[in-house]
């Protein structure tokens, strides 16, 4: 086994030796599995539906071109955790781990990772019916779901969607090459829509805990912001500072929250250390998850509510910021500076910093969180006094963030509201089309929000309670209207062709007539499309059926070459006269 545990990137799409296929005892194909030490593989508890049974775990990769090994395989006494529901219909548990009847080459196993989930790209090697050999399909992490650390992912493309036979499988991080957990299912819903989950490391440890040997990377709380036996007792929770704390950490929309917890509140600290071992995949219980009836409502955030959780108090900036780095992954360029490797990556985290007035050095750990903040991370951060650390906090990364994304949000609507409204109010003055929508609720609800805003202080603040809904807003408005421009910009054109084509028939119309008496039915046709191409909407479709029904008469009426055949309106003109000739003449044998 390699030391930092298998794979050492993410670029090779080679077989990896620590994917196992699992069979039935009738041969057929169960689903995956990841091969965790010599004598371990774990799977998913439904691979291995009946427990007390014996599978045979196929080893693909261990041998190209050859017989591929196979070995007996058992449920591991205890370790199995079927899948089963919770209270709100949320799946749980659904893991197992699996005993060799003989080892495997102590090089073909990988370990687990604990790393920060959002938006990380990961590639899984599953074996589908269809490829019962093993093939690699990608995803996308999109966020946890549920109530038991659970993540949902978001097939690269529709054919990469996990179907029967890749349960099982192992999920790397495409940027590390680590393991990070385990693929659970795929579901596919009425619309069309196509769904896949995983069991991350701290999951899949927390229902088993002896996976815990074959997982690397520190847990995701430092061990003094854990709860202790002493914080359960009831008069140790400040039932409101709770609601907030489970509010934030389920994502209700503020990017950044500060919050006072004085070393002397033995309460409120209580508090914030259940809020924080509650969202956590791995240290949450058993008893959070299946009856958080029993707690006070709105207290118990779902698990995988943060991704990381620092005690700052007497640590300088740099060491927070190599604990956030290498919860996220970030081990390239080790000697690049923290930060710098940070403002470069594409992943985010959500983070909780408890006594950031107590770090060694507050004014950098700071810059250090607003260079997170400006990358996208979501920051919990828990002050002790209300210092100026504290003022600074609040007006560098709350205050001022919140007055230019205000700011922003008054410049779109300005834009929807004016040059926008007022370019799709010509369109729709000239053309008229099918489908599109009138814009005036939509100009209506963005004025508003506008006007809101603008009476809004200068001086707030706090987040504006309405801004993510006024940016939602904005967004829906935005992608109508131009859409509806595009479409009406299209029969624009397309008025314009049937203008230019209309004219170019008539011309050829009167070269070929000269000295001809008129034909008073072809220029009402004329008239006819020249007044629907004029007209103001135009109505392109009715105008473009008068164009053709114009040219149709037009080429029917054009002389023919000399070695040009008759021309098929007037060979459809002699059928129809035969025709009907030939039915006088029946009629005048009857």
């Amino acid at each position: 086994m390699a030391a930092d545990g298998g794979v050492d990137d993410g670029s090779s799409l080679e077989t990896p030796s620590w994917a196992v296929r699992i069979r039935r005892a009738d041969r057929s194909i169960a689903g995956a599995g990841i091969l965790l030490s010599p004598d371990r593989v774990l799977t998913c508890a439904h691979v291995v539906e009946d427990p007390s049974a014996r599978y045979t775990a196929e080893f693909v990769g261990a041998a190209p071109g050859r017989a591929v090994p196979a070995v007996t395989a058992w449920v591991d006494g205890d370790a199995y955790v079927p899948n089963t529901r919770d209270a709100d219909g949320d799946p749980s548990g659904d893991v197992a781990l699996l005993r060799l009847e003989r080892p495997r080459p102590a090089g073909e196993a990988t370990l687990l990772y604990r790393l920060s989930a959002p938006g990380r790209a990961v590639q899984m090697y599953g074996f589908p019916h269809d490829h019962n050999g093993g093939i690699w399909f990608r995803a996308g992490i999109v966020g946890g779901c549920g109530r038991d650390g659970q993540v949902q992912l978001s097939p690269r493309s529709p054919g990469e969607f996990a179907s029967p036979g890749c349960s099982g499988s192992g999920v790397m991080d495409t940027a590390t090459g680590k393991v990070i957990g385990m693929l659970l299912s795929g579901i596919g819903d009425r619309h069309g829509n196509l769904f896949s989950f995983m069991s991350p490391a701290e999951t899949i440890v927390r229902h088993l805990p002896r996976a815990g040997r074959w997982t690397r990377g520190r847990t995701a709380v430092d061990d003094r912001l854990r709860s202790t036996r002493e914080d359960a007792a009831e008069a140790l929770l400040d039932e409101p500072f709770a609601q907030r704390l489970a509010d934030w950490l389920q994502n209700d929309g503020r990017q950044v929250k500060i919050s006072l917890v004085p070393a002397d509140d033995a309460v409120r600290a209580a508090t914030l250390r259940r809020a924080i071992t509650l969202a956590d995949r791995e240290l949450r219980t058993a008893a959070s998850v299946n009856r958080a009836s029993l707690d006070p409502p709105g207290t118990v955030p779902s698990a995988g509510g943060h991704d990381l959780a620092v005690d700052a108090a007497g640590l300088t900036s740099a060491r927070i910021g190599e604990r956030i780095a290498e919860r996220m992954g970030l081990w390239q360029h080790p000697a690049d500076p923290v930060a710098e490797r940070i403002r470069a990556a594409d992943v985010t985290l959500t983070l909780v910093v408890v006594g950031v007035d107590e770090a060694a050095d507050p004014p950098a750990l700071l810059d250090l969180l607003g260079t997170l903040r400006a990358k996208g991370s979501r920051l919990l951060l828990v002050f002790r006094t209300a210092g100026a650390t504290y003022h600074r906090a609040r007006h560098d990364l709350v205050v001022a963030p919140e007055r230019e994304r205000r700011a922003r949000l008054v410049e779109r609507l300005e834009e929807i509201t004016g040059p926008l409204a007022r370019t799709l109010s010509r369109r729709t003055a000239a053309v008229r089309g099918d489908g599109v929508r009138p814009a005036d609720t939509d100009l209506v609800r963005a004025h508003a929000a506008l006007a809101a805003l603008r009476r809004a202080r200068d001086g707030d603040t706090g987040p504006h309670q309405d801004l993510a809904r006024y940016e939602r807003l904005a967004d829906r408005v935005a992608a109508r209207m131009t859409t509806a421009i595009g479409t009406l910009d299209r029969l624009r054109e397309r008025r314009a062709e049937l203008d230019g084509r209309l004219r170019g028939y008539h011309v050829l119309h009167l070269d070929s007539v000269r000295g001809e008496e008129e034909d008073l039915a072809l220029d009402a046709l004329r008239a006819r499309a020249h007044e629907l191409l004029q007209a103001r909407p135009c109505d392109v479709r009715a105008a473009e059926a008068a164009v053709e029904a114009y040219t149709r008469r037009v080429d029917r009426g054009a002389p023919r070459g000399p070695d040009r055949g008759p021309d098929r309106g007037q060979e459809q003109e002699q059928e129809q006269g035969q025709g009907q000739r030939q039915g006088q003449g029946g009629a005048s044998a009857s």
